[in-house]
């Protein structure tokens, strides 16, 4: 045995779009998105932004584009960077035409915050005519007025009602190359009204808590929200939206899908907690590990346990396994065998160098 044994979630089927080069829903790999926070007119920043996102391993970026030059700005933004490109646009339809034309990939719009249907028509033409698709953003902050009317807050209910009223106009239209989503800060309210779209419509879902906060608290709450819904087959995308950097965002999403065994990329690292048992200083180890293997692509499932209480038995289900022993006397494992013993002092390089010895086997095969 050499890696952990696989638990099938059965997802949801939805329609598949592309936006640019990925493929959304259907049987696509659930992608991973972020945003930039840079402004988009500082053209050289965001371009290294993007990048750094993309070599994070994010499928798909979105860049705000407030006003007209952000959104000519996507001309020469775009021929620098690989990953397909979202344009964020709020409240001016003209920028949405002007990020269609520009090259944009998609548009991320909230058709009830644009004004009126005709100009949401206007920009499902510039849509059509750019190959450009269109993720339908509702967000329990910007709810029609008449929805807040007739709901008195946000709610479940008025957030599905408002992704319905967008899917008629869109599908009035004979535009079917469209994703949703239907955002709230507040993770049950978020829950509750992906579970009522997806019983509905079968168009591609992107899954998020908006706003969700700081590192650890937005990262707990993604977690719970966006995992309680891709364990229920629900979500062909997702982003965490963090206040922090966005290539945190990228690791997040990750390793939400990781752990629910969605999808595989880099070195999964299943460590322990440390205590007194502990054989070598495990947290200080996985620290430099993170850090040290950072740039693997290649999906390998690492374990670094203190003590042989645990160790033993994590090593079966990993590519490479270290339990600690005595000062010279941890076992390193190999595809879930006993292999060799390494000092403390070595385990760093000796770890590093197995894994880059997998990686290299993995690229080959």
């Amino acid at each position: 045995m050499s890696i952990r044994p696989f638990r099938d979630i059965e997802r949801r089927r939805t329609k598949k779009i592309k936006v640019g080069k990925v493929e959304i829903g259907g049987d696509a790999p659930i992608s991973v998105q972020s945003m930039t926070n840079t402004l988009t007119t500082d053209i050289e920043a965001t371009i290294k932004q993007i990048n750094e996102l993309t070599e994070a391993g994010a499928d798909i970026v979105r860049v705000s584009c407030p006003d007209q030059d952000s959104s000519l700005a996507l001309k020469k933004i775009l021929k620098y960077v690989e990953v397909p490109i979202v344009a964020d646009i709020h409240f001016h339809y003209k920028r949405a035409i002007e990020a269609a034309n520009s090259g944009a990939n998609c548009l991320r719009i909230n058709p009830g915050n644009i004004g009126s249907i005709e100009r949401v028509h206007e920009i499902l033409r510039a849509a059509k005519d750019n190959n450009c698709s269109i993720r339908i953003g509702v967000n329990a902050g910007s709810l029609e007025k008449d929805l807040l009317e007739k709901y008195k807050e946000p709610c479940p209910e008025a957030l599905y009602e408002s992704a319905l009223r967008s899917v008629k106009i869109f599908e009035d239209k004979d535009f079917f190359n469209f994703k949703i989503s239907v955002k709230s800060s507040d993770v049950f309210l978020s829950v509750k009204a992906y579970r009522l779209l997806s019983k509905k419509c079968d168009y591609p879902i992107h899954l998020g808590v908006t706003e969700a906060g700081s590192l650890i608290p937005g990262s707990v709450k993604s977690s719970i929200g966006i995992g309680m819904l891709l364990m229920e087959g629900i979500g062909d995308t997702i982003r965490c939206s963090l206040t922090e950097n966005p290539v945190k965002e990228v690791k997040i999403g990750y390793e939400i899908l990781k752990s629910l065994n969605l999808r595989r990329k880099g070195v999964n690292i299943i460590s322990c907690p440390s205590c007194s048992r502990q054989g070598f200083p495990v947290i200080d180890t996985v620290k430099i590990l993170e850090e040290k293997l950072s740039h693997i692509k290649e999906p390998i499932t690492l374990s670094v346990i203190g003590c042989v209480v645990n160790g033993p038995g994590e090593a079966i289900f990993s590519e490479i396994g270290l339990t600690g022993g005595g000062k010279d006397d941890h076992m390193m494992y190999l595809s879930g065998l006993p292999h060799h013993k390494v000092a403390s002092e070595k385990i760093i390089e000796e770890v590093i160098s197995l894994v880059e010895s997998k990686s290299k086997e993995l690229k080959s095969n």
